[in-house]
């Protein structure tokens, strides 16, 4: 069997059962792609780790991760502008980030094309929230393509690049969390590597990429002109079911949905699914319309579709009943098939039955997601909660330390967005003589949207205290690494140490400590939150979850365990109830502690927790009792 990257550059047709994210690759391999950036965001990751698969020097195409989202779409816009047609992708909230940027683009002549990726996420499984980005395709006036399945994924990869380049212009390839992740046999075309002009193609003349007063008239025109025009045949589809009473528009997930709802249905109605879901083809949509009685439009999230459809009717004077959230109420989560049924059941109960229950269904026990065996983070909560007043407020950042907020540590009250808790924090501070603030950020995220949180906490003299939690990767998307690491996607590069950068801004108070170092990190923390101004503890500790990985590979490794010796052990479960280690587990029965080594790595920071010094390493080849 052919390993990922060589499948990857084959140049014979194949078919092969692969991830959405991985056929994405193939497209952008086939598509003549030259420049790729990004910002690691699920559900988007394995994008970069199916493009690590191919050797850097085989690579077709030029990849790097960039600070930030803003900051990789500026890359893929230059090199676009430059002729080189472009990807860059990232996560639903990263389009927040490059929002200042990225609104612009299509008001701008992009030579190479410029393919947007945007995983966004239904049930927010990995995001803040659940916002739909459709809304910033409109704004932005720029063409959406919502792929269903891995298969389309990939085709639709290629007829964004496609009308990306015919139109010199940005289009966004929109993807949910399932269609990212899910796997399918895909069919692919063959490739050959052809030799490539590079002659640079930006010759800055005619003022078509300077959005000043005098050109902003013009180049809005430009940007609805070429909206209008944008339209690449056959991403549509209608299954024609023979039913003139009713039809289902739809697209993406849902519309898989949809088909496994009406798998036992009297009558199925009809459907269009839709492949391009900004702008809608009016004429297909009316065509649609017209045939029909009623039509249901069911989408995730907002009623974006439901609303232009309704627009379609109304100007064509149709009278066919459209409906759309009114009926299905749901605007929250995804459209899983049982989910769809009871919607289609409700709307139409005399052709789709109602979704049953299976009998005698357990319910899985509720389990609060935590950090792992041995996180860094963890000892960390647990030596900074010991110099935490109740009375302190705390903030938290995005990343694995935002699991602080939940039980037994509890701290980090406040979540917004990455890099916002510093900023947060200095606003808490304000007329605040008596409780302390607190704001945590993580090493990735420092350099991404953190410094100017920072700068600003300096500029206006701000009295906080930050303490950044370094764990030396971009921990919760994968382990990519970030500017603090010492290497890039592709090579090795100079690391730029977050204590030099916080010195050369002009932060004084400055201390950095080994998190599992608790009591002299306690220590550091109480000094910081009773220092005037600003001040930082760096905590640091490597992500054990990547540090283990990495030693499990090594020749002659041997796994090590901790302990607890019941002749020691008081029961003061200081290990289970404020330290929170999963390794540990309590017998309902007697109330014992003991130690799972499914899940113990033998780190030995919780041994320092127990008053009555009962935990203990075990002998590496040793069983712990």
């Amino acid at each position: 069997m052919k390993k990922l990257g060589e499948m990857l550059l084959g140049e014979s047709p194949f078919s092969e059962l692969v991830m959405g994210n991985t056929a994405l690759v193939r497209g952008m391999v086939e598509a003549g792609v030259r420049v790729v950036t990004s910002y690691p965001g699920s559900p988007t990751p394995e994008i970069a780790t199916a493009i690590a698969s191919i050797e850097k020097d085989r690579r077709p195409f030029h990849f790097e991760f960039c600070v930030n989202e803003k900051v990789a779409v500026e890359v893929a816009y230059g090199a676009a502008v430059n002729g080189r047609p472009s990807v860059v992708f990232f996560k639903s909230v990263g389009l927040n980030v490059a929002s200042d940027t990225f609104v612009q683009l299509n008001h701008m002549d992009i030579p190479g094309g410029l393919v947007v990726i945007v995983g966004d996420d239904p049930g927010a499984h990995s995001s803040q929230n659940e916002q739909d980005n459709r809304h910033l395709a409109r704004m932005s006036y720029t063409p959406v393509l919502e792929p269903a399945t891995p298969s389309e994924a990939y085709a639709f990869l290629l007829a964004a690049v496609s009308m990306a380049r015919k139109n010199r212009m940005a289009v966004i390839l929109r993807l949910t969390t399932h269609v990212c992740h899910a796997k399918e046999m895909v069919s692919f075309g063959g490739w050959s590597n052809p030799p490539r002009d590079d002659t640079p193609l930006f010759d800055g003349s005619g003022g078509s990429h300077i959005p000043i007063g005098a050109m902003v008239a013009q180049m809005k025109k430009r940007a609805i002109e070429r909206l209008k025009a944008s339209h690449e045949p056959g991403l549509d589809r209608v299954l024609d079911n023979g039913n003139p009473k009713r039809g289902v528009i739809t697209a993406g997930l849902p519309f898989l949905s949809v088909l496994d709802a009406l798998a036992g249905a009297d009558r199925k109605p009809d459907i269009l699914k839709l492949g391009m879901v900004h702008p809608l083809d009016r004429e297909a949509i009316s065509g649609f319309l017209r045939a029909h009685d009623e039509v249901l439009v069911l989408e995730e999230l907002d009623d974006f579709i439901e609303q232009s459809v309704k627009a379609v009717a109304h100007d064509s004077g149709l009278s066919t009943r459209v409906l759309g959230k009114e009926c299905s109420e749901d605007w929250i989560g995804e459209f899983t098939p049982g989910r769809v049924r009871g919607m289609l059941h409700r709307i139409w109960p005399d052709s789709v039955q109602a979704p049953v229950s299976p009998s005698g269904t357990l319910q899985a026990p509720v389990r609060f997601p935590q950090m792992c065996p041995g996180c860094g983070h963890r000892s960390a909560f647990f030596a900074i909660g010991k110099a935490l007043r109740k009375s302190d407020i705390t903030v938290a950042d995005i990343g694995c330390h935002t699991l602080g907020f939940l039980p037994p540590h509890e701290i980090g009250r406040l979540l917004m967005s990455m890099g916002a808790s510093t900023g947060i924090g200095q606003g808490l501070s304000l007329f605040n003589t008596s409780r302390r603030v607190v704001a945590f950020l993580g090493d990735s995220t420092f350099f991404h949207a953190g410094i100017p949180g920072v700068i600003n906490a300096l500029f206006n003299n701000h009295r906080l205290t930050l303490i950044v939690m370094e764990n030396g990767t971009t921990a919760m998307t994968g382990h990519q690494e970030h500017p603090g690491t010492g290497r890039n996607f592709n090579d090795p590069t100079e690391r730029i140490p977050i204590r030099k950068v916080l010195e050369g801004l002009g932060v004084q108070n400055i201390t950095e400590v080994d998190t599992y170092n608790q009591e002299a990190l306690t220590m550091a923390v109480e000094k910081a939150l009773d220092s005037p101004g600003f001040s930082v503890v760096i905590a640091k500790h490597p992500c054990m979850l990547k540090f283990s990985r990495e030693q499990r590979r090594k020749p002659g490794f041997v796994q090590r365990h901790v302990e607890v010796s019941q002749e020691q052990c008081t029961l003061a479960r200081e290990c289970i109830d404020r330290f929170g280690c999963p390794s540990f587990r309590r017998d309902p029965a007697t109330g014992r502690v003991s130690t799972n080594t499914d899940l113990c790595i033998g780190d030995g920071s919780c041994i320092q927790t127990c008053p009555s010094e009962a935990i203990g390493a075990v002998a590496p080849g040793k069983e712990p009792r």
